[in-house]
């Protein structure tokens, strides 16, 4: 019944016409040839998967490659923490559209990554007296549900917000419990952007790989190690200045200078807009301009683990209905996938993600205990281990994913993918119009910018 992107076919086409020239072009980078030497240096900023994928194809192509990056270990946003004995995914988990023609697909499986198909029509949803919804009422919810993001596509205008729309078209709908938690739980996770940030008109205007989604159950950095190897990368190497109008391009990280012929930019799009890094020259005021318009979601995950189980073993998601939305409102059964893990994970949506931020790890569990004792009782127990994000505080990236915000269209997205007289290239998902917010947009991006730089 219900899917985390479920809506997309609804309203937006994904012709699969439109992926074959990204596809051809990405999958090169797992042809194996022997490269033509090149005196050419280039520079990455930033070991996420766009920064791996521009870097490993460069190489291939005979250029003299350095990655530098400002954290311990290679990734970025594909960030896995296994402190507990579970592959907990800080970041991206998902593969979406995986027999659709996403690249990631084959990276995955070379990687050894493991996937798991998350079923999203199982799932259960409670109201706050521990009450499951009825089937038909939800179901009956979700097509009024799926014909008012329609409706707001339609009437939406260029610098009003989603909210502000939906709120004129449905005055009451906004005020339920079940339309708070549709709105957060599918919209805002979705799209990674507070509904009362999210552009009207342009919040679904990306495409999507057809087809249902799979999880990674063992790590999503499998696919960061694989696409690494053999990649010159220096780590703990913070960028602060980049200068580009130099005869010979350098940046400055830890007060070490690398020159190169050309430098590749892909961090986050927060770590831009937080002017983290000095450019010189100054960026085009229509970057920094599209900089500006853009902004950085934030989505926060919480892994619980028990001593055992007193959830249904059999449902993939667990819906609840609080008064707040985006808190703690949907539960990931991540027994499904992994036996005996006695674990659930939470998320936090839209604003309620950055509230989140300022909260202890004991009040965080309390508030989701809360919404389970609503449900199961007051008699189930208290978690034993508990892992959590704090994206938007984050200083490698200041956000989750970026979305499309008041005013900010797809133009803004295809300003931020624009390279600057020849020597600077920006990659990342933030780049990439049809597929912002993916880690296969993330992908696609160094493909594309490693493209433009052989070509030159």
């Amino acid at each position: 019944m219900l899917r985390r992107k479920f809506v997309l076919s609804a309203i937006k086409a994904s012709p699969f016409f439109l992926f074959q020239s990204s596809l051809t072009s990405a999958c090169s980078l797992l042809e194996t040839e022997t490269p033509v030497l090149t005196d050419k240096k280039i520079i990455v900023i930033g070991a996420g998967i766009a920064g791996l994928a521009a870097a490993k194809k460069l190489k291939e192509n005979g250029f003299s490659v350095l990655v530098l990056e400002s954290q311990e270990k290679i990734g970025g946003r594909l960030r896995t923490d296994r402190s507990i004995g579970i592959a907990f995914d800080e970041g991206a988990s998902w593969i979406h559209g995986p027999k659709g023609g996403n690249p990631i697909t084959a990276l995955a499986a070379q990687s050894g990554a493991n996937t798991y198909l998350t079923d999203d029509e199982s799932l259960r949803i409670y109201d706050q007296s521990g009450k499951e919804y009825n089937t038909d009422l939800l179901d009956t919810e979700y097509d009024l549900f799926e014909a008012a993001l329609t409706a707001v596509r339609k009437a939406g205008a260029e610098n009003q917000s989603f909210e502000a729309i939906f709120n004129s078209l449905y005055p009451e709908k906004g005020k339920e419990r079940l339309w708070k938690y549709m709105l957060s739980a599918y919209l805002e996770f979705d799209s990674g952007g507070d509904i009362s940030n999210l552009s009207s008109k342009y919040f679904y205007d990306d495409e999507e790989f057809p087809g249902a989604d799979v999880i990674i159950t063992n790590g999503y950095d499998k696919v960061a190690e694989f696409l690494g190897k053999g990649l010159d990368i220096k780590l703990n190497s913070r960028v602060t200045e980049i200068n580009y109008g130099a005869a010979k391009p350098f940046v400055k990280a830890n007060g070490t200078t690398f020159e190169a012929d050309y430098i590749l930019v892909t961090v986050p799009l927060g770590v831009l807009k937080n002017k983290s890094i000095a450019f010189s020259p100054a960026l085009p005021s229509e970057k920094t301009k599209a900089i500006e318009n853009t902004q950085m979601g934030n989505v926060n995950k919480f892994l619980l683990v028990w001593k055992s189980s007193f959830w249904d073993a059999n449902t993939q998601y667990i819906g609840y209905t609080p008064e707040t939305k985006g808190k703690f409102n949907y539960f990931m059964n991540v027994n499904k996938f992994l036996p005996s893990s006695n674990a659930l994970m939470t998320f936090a949506f839209g604003k309620y993600a950055s509230q989140t931020e300022s909260m202890s790890d004991a009040q965080i569990t309390t508030e989701i205990m809360s919404h389970l004792k609503s449900i199961y009782g007051n008699n189930i127990s208290n978690p034993i281990q508990f892992l959590r994000t704090k994206w938007g505080s984050n200083i490698n990236s200041f956000g989750s994913y970026s979305f499309a915000t008041n005013g900010a269209g797809a133009l803004n997205f295809d300003t931020l993918s624009t390279e600057v007289s020849n020597k600077l290239f920006f990659a990342g998902e933030h780049t990439d119009s049809d597929y912002r917010g993916t880690v296969h947009g993330a992908y696609l991006s160094g493909i594309r910018e490693a493209d433009k730089i052989i070509d030159l």
